[in-house]
């Protein structure tokens, strides 16, 4: 996987290029510090991710997002922020960001993310997924039925197929079942994100270290 850092910091640019690089069959391939470099280190290199600062002095990162697809190039990107605002969150939206990170997420974090988006999926930092899904959440869980409202409580304490089983009396298949249906009428990804879900509208309490060590 080949990886380009844009950031107006240098000393950022380090610290990330140092994390990037201690990982096995990821490949630092060059870094930017505006919109005019990212483009052509980006046309030049072909990197599979860009991990790209939200704001550069007095650009925008999705600005560099809208003229590389524009392009067609076939990177995916992750902006990495230290602002969580709704407004900066619907924009990177609209902008089909893949993966949304915030700067004082740990480097354990970043790599989850940065293998996430590789694989195809979308990746947002919990603090800001909680809090979206806070703000979204209306009556969806309304189309949920009993069962799979008490297995979403479940997923929320982080519990895995076979507790929930055990739990609610039921086969570890029927458990799968009910987790598929709980993302797709939810419109989410994955397990962590139904965990966060079920946290952010007030059924369970997710802790986030052991949902991702399941």
């Amino acid at each position: 996987m080949k990886i380009v850092i844009v950031d107006d910091h240098p000393l950022v640019r380090k610290g990330l290029a140092a994390v990037i690089s201690m990982q096995p069959n990821v490949q630092f391939a060059g870094e930017a510090q505006n919109q005019q470099e990212a483009l052509v280190v980006i046309e030049e290199t072909d990197p599979d991710l860009v991990l790209l600062d939200l704001k550069l002095a007095d650009e925008s990162g999705l600005d560099i997002i809208k003229v590389a697809r524009g392009r067609g190039f076939r990177s995916k990107f992750i902006l990495l922020t230290s602002s969580a605002t709704r407004e900066d969150f619907l924009k990177a939206e609209e902008a089909s960001v893949d993966g949304y990170v915030l700067k004082e997420a740990l480097p354990e974090e970043l790599i989850y993310a940065i293998h996430l988006v590789n694989k195809g999926r979308k990746y947002y930092d919990p603090a800001i997924l909680e809090n979206k899904l806070r703000e979204d959440a209306g009556n969806l869980t309304d189309d949920l039925t009993p069962k799979e409202k008490e297995v979403l409580v479940e997923l929320g304490q982080g519990a895995c197929n076979r507790e929930i089983a055990s739990r609610l009396f039921i086969s570890e298949f029927t458990v799968k079942k009910h987790v598929s249906q709980i993302l797709a009428k939810l419109r989410l990804a994955d397990r962590t994100q139904a965990a966060l879900y079920a946290n952010a509208i007030g059924l369970a309490k997710y802790e986030p270290t052991n949902m991702m060590m399941r």
